[in-house]
């Protein structure tokens, strides 16, 4: 479970930083890592709606299809 964490972890701060507007992908991966540091950003931004999408759908996890 915790290989998945950080693997999403990592693609997300990649993908977004990707969109920036910068210069270099080295300048642009250094800010979306400044801004996941100081809890702003993209990729804080997708785990946060990961995180309450879970939520929402935690007291549904026992029905089966």
């Amino acid at each position: 479970r915790s290989d998945r964490g950080t693997s999403l972890a990592l693609r997300w701060l990649v993908q977004y930083s990707r969109t920036r507007g910068g210069k270099t992908m080295a300048l642009k991966l250094a800010n979306e890592l400044m801004d996941a540091a100081n809890e702003t950003g993209n990729a804080v931004r997708k785990r946060e709606e990961t995180h309450r999408m879970a939520e929402a759908n935690k007291a549904f996890a026992h029905y089966r299809y």
